[in-house]
C-alpha cells in the first residue's frame, strides 16, 4: 500500500509519541528505527515526520507520525503491525522500552497550522549527520473550549512570541475521535494544545525564553490569562532531529 499521506495533507491526524526506554539505549532504538521502520511505516499508509532526541531526557525518543484520516489510520497501523517488518524487529525494539503509552492524538488547530512538507527531502540510509537544529514542542492541557483557547493563542499569544523570537511552525490540539488502534494506548480524558517552534540553536532558544520573561505585557497580561486556562505549567519538550528525521524541512 502506498502512502495516502502527501505534503499538502499532512497531516489532518497525528500522533505525538514519547518512549520512556531502558538507560543507556536510546541510540539503540533510534539506529533500528531509522533503518527499519521509516520506509515500511510510509508504505503502509502513514507519514513519518520526525523523530528526536529529548535533549533534557537522556532515556526519552520521541517521535510524530501522521496519517490522512482516522479511518486510513486504522487501516495503517494495522498493515503495519501485523506485517512482516514489524514481527520481525518487535523483540528487538520493545527490548529497549519501559514504557510507550504516553501518547497524544492530535490534529491541526485550525486549517493550515500543521507541519508543512512541501519539499522536503529524507536523508538515506547511510546518514549519521545531525542537523543543528532545535525543535521545542510545548505542551498545555487547557480547560476551556478548544476553540476558544485556539483565539487567544493567536490573538494574544503568538505576536508576543513571534517577538521575542519564537514562530510557530505547527499548532495542534487533541483529536477527539474515539482511539480506533486500541492495541496502542493513547491518552484519554485531557485536551491538549501543542505548538512547535524551530531555532537555529540552544542559545537562539534560550534569548527568546530571556525576551519572553523580559516582556511586560506577557507578564502582566499574557501569561496571567494562560494561567486560567490550563491545568498545569506547560510542558516544554527540547528537541534534536535524528539523522533520517523528515524535519527540519
Amino acid at each position: 500500500m502506498s502512502s495516502s499521506v502527501d505534503d499538502t495533507t499532512c497531516c489532518p491526524v497525528l500522533e505525538l509519541r514519547q518512549y520512556v526506554l531502558h538507560p543507556g539505549q536510546r541510540d539503540t532504538l533510534i539506529a533500528l528505527f531509522d533503518r527499519e521502520f521509516v520506509e515500511t511505516q510510509e508504505a503502509a499508509g502513514m507519514r513519518v515526520i520526525a523523530q528526536f532526541r529529548d535533549l533534557d531526557r537522556p532515556d526519552v525518543f520521541t517521535w510524530l507520525r501522521g496519517f490522512a484520516d482516522m479511518p486510513s489510520r486504522a487501516a495503517a497501523l494495522t498493515a503495519f503491525y501485523d506485517g512482516p517488518v514489524w514481527a520481525a524487529h518487535r523483540n528487538a525494539a520493545n527490548a529497549t522500552m519501559i514504557s510507550s503509552d504516553d501518547v497524544r492524538l492530535l490534529r491541526p488547530a485550525r486549517p493550515g497550522s500543521g507541519f508543512l512538507l512541501r519539499g522536503a527531502h529524507r536523508p538515506d540510509l547511510n546518514a549519521t549527520a545531525i542537523v543543528p537544529l532545535l525543535f521545542v514542542a510545548t505542551i498545555y492541557s487547557v480547560t476551556v473550549p478548544s476553540g476558544r483557547f485556539a483565539e487567544f493563542f493567536d490573538r494574544s499569544m503568538t505576536p508576543e512570541l513571534v517577538s521575542s523570537g519564537a514562530r510557530p511552525i505547527a499548532v495542534l490540539e487533541t483529536e477527539p475521535s474515539v482511539n480506533n488502534f486500541p492495541r496502542l494506548p493513547v491518552r484519554e480524558g485531557e485536551h491538549a494544545f501543542v505548538w512547535f517552534a524551530r531555532f537555529s540553536d540552544v542559545t537562539a532558544y534560550d534569548r527568546h525564553v530571556s525576551a519572553l520573561e523580559a516582556s511586560r505585557q506577557w507578564r502582566e497580561t499574557v501569561h496571567s490569562a494562560l494561567d486560567l486556562q490550563i491545568e498545569r505549567p506547560a510542558e516544554i519538550l527540547r528537541l534534536v532531529p535524528t539523522p533520517r528525521s523528515l524535519l527540519p524541512a
